[in-house]
């Protein structure tokens, strides 16, 4: 098969896996925008929702060490999708039929989804990176991310719709969208049996390189590192929305109308910043930690409408840039045969670090939001730092070379 051959398969290919992500990501993603409220409608506290954000972070990347191996030693990518899938999505509107009496219900199926999540992300990452050879690394994970962000753009549409249109008790309209959302949690589900069945060996695209190893590794180690500190600073937008969700002056009926926005920024964010990232390489990752040190400063401390406004974009920005380019730094460090594991790896540390730095914002927003201002931007500056230092040591693994 010759390179245009090959180039044409990959393209058709990655449009099949971003298909799953438009639809998984409306599902999940339409959900997410209103789990804050929602669970602070049903009685949870702000330190509540911050944990349960943060730990099944935790349970859903933690996981992932164990499902990155299993794909990699049984070559199940489509059947680690399936299980994952099914139970990421299929809880969503299992939600619909809580109520406050229960209300911890709530929190063990939201925590499930992320349970799903973390079965089936390693398998997804890899399936995509075994088509950056021919596309490019930071254009396959951009579009790839983009795809997702679409679909996260218009699940919070739909579900502000539902919310606007329900004339009954802002649970009840909460529990609705949870239902409708199940339609295409469906939908999902069926296009990723057809991909299986059009490409039953996704592996053979990516032509066999020498072995890349990760253990004894000084850059993915080094890389890791930087994630973690990401990770750590990085706010969860339920936190956002269960801010706003508190100001007397905002409706929270537009809270996944700006989620929406934020999707949309992200889809942007990440086409833009993965082909910069093919053109330079690291410099575009530090620039994105760049806008996430600026979230919290503008979100908390500007007043009024505009300060959440701008503090969603800022969020929208970091989030499509980071989950672009994070994805892609690995598949240039590690080669196929260790991808999967690789890519558990850094999400088991990266999801680690989301807990640990979750538990601490949720303190300290009900104790002092100006520490956790200070909190958030201490650690997005220690990333940027220890990037630069990556990037002198390991820079040229990247961007054009790659």
């Amino acid at each position: 098969m010759n390179l245009q051959d090959r180039k044409k398969k990959a393209l058709l290919f990655l449009l099949l896996i971003g298909i799953i992500s438009m639809l998984s990501d409306f599902t999940h993603e339409g959900a997410r925008s209103i789990y804050g409220p929602y669970l602070g409608l049903l009685g949870a506290s702000a330190l509540v929702i911050a944990f349960v954000s943060g730990l099944g972070e935790f349970i859903g990347q933690t996981l992932r060490i164990v499902t990155g191996m299993i794909a990699d030693r049984t070559k199940k990518y489509w059947t680690m999708m399936i299980i994952g899938y099914a139970l990421n999505l299929l809880v969503i509107p299992l939600l619909m039929f809580v109520t406050q009496e229960v209300w911890v219900i709530a929190v063990i199926l939201i925590l499930l989804e992320r349970v799903g999540k973390g079965i089936r992300a390693p398998a997804k990452s890899a399936l995509t990176s075994f088509t950056t050879a021919d596309i490019g690394l930071g254009k396959a994970f951009a579009l790839q991310e983009a795809m997702d962000q679409l679909g996260a753009f218009l699940g919070p549409l739909f579900v502000f719709t539902i919310l606007g249109l329900q004339k009954g008790s802002q649970l009840n309209g909460y529990q609705l969208a949870f239902g409708l959302l199940g339609i295409f949690a469906i939908l999902t589900l069926v296009t990723i049996v057809v991909a299986r069945m059009k490409y039953p060996n996704p592996e053979q695209m990516e032509v066999s390189k020498v072995s890349k190893g990760f253990r004894s590794n000084p850059h993915f180690i080094l890389y890791l590192v930087a994630v973690m500190w990401i990770a750590i600073g990085f706010i969860d937008y339920p936190v956002l929305a269960f801010h706003m969700s508190k100001i007397t002056d905002f409706n929270p009926v537009y809270i996944p109308l700006l989620y929406a926005l934020a999707m949309g920024v992200d889809a942007i964010a990440a086409v833009l910043f993965g082909y910069y990232y093919d053109k330079v390489g690291i410099p575009s990752l530090m620039i994105s930690v760049v806008f996430g040190s600026l979230i919290a400063p503008v979100f908390f401390l500007v007043d009024g409408t505009l300060g959440l406004i701008l503090g969603v974009i800022l969020w929208g920005i970091a989030m499509g840039a980071q989950e672009s380019i994070l994805k892609a730094v690995i598949a240039s460090l590690v080669s196929k045969d260790k991808r999967a594991t690789a890519y558990g790896i850094f999400y088991t540390v990266f999801g680690s670090a989301w807990f640990l730095g979750s538990l601490a914002i949720g303190y300290l927003y009900d104790v002092s939001l100006m520490g956790l201002i200070l909190f958030s931007m201490s650690f997005e500056i220690l990333a940027f730092v220890t990037l630069y230092i990556y990037y002198l040591k390991a820079g040229k693994l990247h961007g054009k070379q790659s």
